[in-house]
């Protein structure tokens, strides 16, 4: 019943002036959204597809949407002049249902139009990935370092083409040269246009019948090439360096990929990094940590004194400011070096500093021990 139908403006959520480039934007969006591929056993989905198909197959003729414009639904139920066919009373067909549909599947299948019609244009080579192994300290202030990768370069016997000289790639005659192929599949909406790659020149639109021999028909050479890679201070473990052009070749006159370099950091027996801040850990005598005094305190910038304070506690940390990792961002910031003191007990002791040991126990406690009082002499004896 007419009555029962929302409008079709509504359904696509457009205004009644909208025009054509609207219309599509607005009903690909929602056939893309409830497409029953996308919502395997949702009857509600599925509803809501045809009825913006329905609507679309409508707005999207000048004359169904002059008749609707004119009459409503009543235009499509054999009273004012409407038609019938198709999926719904609608005759899908009229519509450019091929080329919103070619995108369509192409973003729920992986393929489709939006990304087979590039293939013949120029496109971009890829990315070639390598490793590079560095020290702690190569890390932190930079260095320079060659890497030897497999690079492809233009086959001087065929210049490229992959073609037996004298000969040159012959269009294919299955695509006629475009590199993709149109069919056209019924489905429960109508026919649909759809693309895919020619699966006779791998959609390049060229087929070699005789190939170069040097080459084997592609037209590039694989050889060992070396780049010198700067890496720059601050880098981290993971991160990596780009170098311009040392990727695959590109399509049909397309540019070349990059090199992208990772930096495999090794491990520091004594320093750990985390961002641009270093952690270590100096160990000290107990009588330094009670007294206080200077310790020599190793940095990725060389030794530097350190003046421990009178009566430090084991773990404690302090902090050599500018004495990390330099920015990548910003070359002028580096970040600091904390370093965690740990007092040192020793395991083994003499009978003499046993007794030295003890004879200061006592004396924190408040005793004075008996052979002090006879003798007179210091605390921890003559020496």
């Amino acid at each position: 019943m007419a009555e029962s139908k929302r409008d079709y403006y509504e359904v696509l959520g457009v205004p009644k002036n909208a025009d054509e480039a609207a219309l599509k934007k607005a009903y690909r969006v929602l056939a893309k959204k409830y497409h029953p591929d996308s919502n395997p056993g949702d009857a509600e989905a599925e509803r809501k597809f045809k009825e913006a198909s329905e609507a679309y197959s409508v707005l999207s003729d000048p004359e169904k949407r002059r008749k609707y414009d004119q009459f409503g639904h009543a235009a499509f139920e054999g009273g004012a002049g409407g038609g019938a066919g198709g999926f719904g009373g609608f005759d899908f067909n009229g519509a450019d249902m091929g080329d919103i549909f070619g995108d369509i599947f192409g973003d729920i299948f992986g393929g489709g139009r939006s990304r087979s019609s590039q293939y013949n244009g120029p496109m971009r080579g890829a990315n070639v990935r390598a490793a590079v192994r560095i020290t702690f300290e190569e890390a932190v202030f930079g260095c320079e370092k060659e890497i030897e990768i497999n690079y492809k370069e233009e086959c001087a016997t065929c210049h490229g083409t992959g073609a037996k000289p004298g000969t040159a790639p012959e269009t294919c005659k299955k695509c006629g040269g475009k590199g993709k192929i149109i069919y056209t599949q019924q489905s429960f909406f109508g026919q649909v246009q759809n693309v895919q790659t020619c699966p006779d020149c791998g959609g390049k639109g060229k087929v070699i019948k005789e190939k170069c021999s040097d080459c084997y028909g592609s037209g590039y050479i694989t050889k060992k090439k070396k780049f010198k890679v700067t890496i720059p201070a601050g880098i981290d473990n993971g991160q990596s360096v780009r170098c311009a052009g040392g990727g695959e070749p590109g399509v049909n006159g397309g540019e070349r990929g990059d090199l992208l370099v990772e930096a495999v950091v090794s491990q520091h027996p004594v320093f750990k990094r985390q961002d641009v801040n270093i952690f270590s850990t100096v160990p000290i005598s107990f009588a330094t940590a009670a007294l206080g005094g200077p310790i020599r305190i190793k940095t990725v910038d060389g030794e530097v004194e350190y003046e421990v304070k009178a009566g430090t506690q084991t773990d404690t940390r302090v902090r050599l400011k500018g004495k990390g990792v330099p920015s990548l961002r910003n070359r002028n910031l580096r970040g600091d070096h904390y370093v965690t003191l740990v007092v040192q007990v020793p395991e083994r002791l003499t009978e003499a500093q046993r007794e030295a040991l003890k004879n200061f126990d006592a004396v924190m406690h408040g005793e004075v021990p008996a052979e002090t009082k006879h003798k007179k002499k210091g605390i921890f004896g003559n020496k």
